[in-house]
């Protein structure tokens, strides 16, 4: 979509996005946050965090990775009846690939861990009983394995460690209209956390490892100065983008792959400098990037659609040129494309402005994809109640 024609829409419109995904922000603040910083952003630029060491990872540590086709698992499912159910669509299909939930949402490490470094500043919540059993069974079922980390967002640590958050002038942790606290990215102890995280992750047998919510909380340039938090000259979108490439350098060596989730319209407008997302410097510095691209988070307009939601391959394929467009400049430091696509139907939207996602409206995403050279691809749905007989 045209650039210009995007701020149009989204400044008449905002991004539109509602319901009961727990990803799910108020991504018009973001949107709106975006077309400011895009207007004002300053073209200087700072040098990397002191410590933190350059550009060294150019090699996928996984190169003989299956191309992923997989689901979204949370740790409830994962350490319960419904494993059966999804560990059959797996065996059925050609998918071959879950992303479950290490550190969920709101902060909890979602197995039993004896790593005093995770238990000091975090919490176990052990949904998933038996860890060792899970990866045996996944390995079984030769089923490829990813670890979701939920980074900033983390009311958790944020309880545990106010100093470490974002706080009021009454010394009271902020927290989001959901209630969810984030944690400050330019806290370099925050950082080690979650590659504590990853590092067990990895030795428990993932290949992969997922981060989420790389990013600021929504709106924050708004509260930026009124919030006590440490901070230093960086920018926000270098220091995001410092934590993945550090991410990277640590876990490469290890032999794991690292990927970061994305709103999928980043790669449609310029920087977020509001919440610290930069598409293409957060792609430079992964070995796979996934774009958030479920039709149903349009607005009326994108991509030539009034009703973006029942538009499903023409959505798709105009979501994966941008992303192209974006990444094509980073050549041979070009990561692989990824996106989440959607297998949920979004009823908040109102009447006339969804459909009911079935075989036919998944399999229409997937034909976007391979028609724009993407060929994996995840499935999300919160229940993870996922459409049968789909010819992935």
């Amino acid at each position: 979509m045209n650039i210009i024609l995007a701020f149009i829409i989204l400044a008449s419109s905002g991004f539109g996005l509602t319901g009961t995904d727990q990803r799910e922000d108020t991504l018009s603040t973001i949107m709106q946050s975006s077309i400011t910083s895009a207007v004002i952003q300053s073209k200087q630029q700072v040098p990397g965090k002191p410590g933190v060491k350059q550009n060294t990872t150019e090699i996928d540590p996984q190169a003989d990775a299956p191309k992923v086709k997989g689901v979204y698992v949370t740790a409830y499912s994962a350490g319960g009846s419904r494993m059966d159910q999804l560990i059959n669509l797996i065996d059925d299909t050609e998918l071959n690939a879950m992303v479950i939930d290490i550190k969920d949402d709101e902060g909890y490490i979602t197995y039993k861990t004896d790593n005093p470094k995770l238990l000091e500043l975090g919490d176990s919540q052990p949904f998933i009983k038996d860890i060792h059993q899970l990866m045996d069974r996944l390995e079984k079922h030769d089923i490829y394995p990813i670890a979701r980390v939920v980074v900033f967002k983390d009311t958790i640590l944020a309880k545990k460690n106010p100093e470490l958050s974002f706080r009021k002038s009454d010394g009271t942790v902020w927290k989001n209209g959901g209630g969810d606290s984030f944690v400050n990215p330019y806290e370099r102890e925050v950082w080690e956390y979650n590659l504590e995280i990853a590092k067990e992750a990895a030795k428990l047998g993932f290949k992969e490892i997922q981060f989420d919510y790389v990013r600021f909380p929504e709106g924050f340039e708004k509260r930026a100065d009124s919030l006590k938090y440490t901070k230093t000259e960086q920018s926000r979108v270098d220091v995001v983008a410092d934590f993945v490439q550090y991410a990277r350098e640590e876990l490469a060596p290890m032999g794991i792959r690292v990927s970061v989730d994305i709103f999928g319209y980043a790669a449609s407008v310029p920087a977020a400098e509001g919440i610290g997302q930069d598409f293409v410097k957060i792609s430079k510095n992964v070995d796979v990037i996934s774009p958030m691209v479920y039709p149903s988070h349009y607005s009326a307009g994108w991509y030539g659609s009034q009703t973006p939601d029942k538009a499903p391959y023409q959505v798709i394929k105009g979501s994966m040129e941008d992303t192209h467009k974006k990444l094509d400049e980073l050549g041979e430091k070009k990561p692989i494309i990824r996106p989440w696509i959607q297998d949920f139907t979004a009823s908040w939207l109102g009447s006339g402005n969804y459909t009911k996602y079935g075989k036919f409206e998944i399999e229409e995403q997937i034909r976007a994809l391979k028609d724009t050279n993407v060929d994996e691809y995840l499935l999300w749905n919160a229940s993870n109640r996922y459409t049968e007989g789909v010819d992935h």
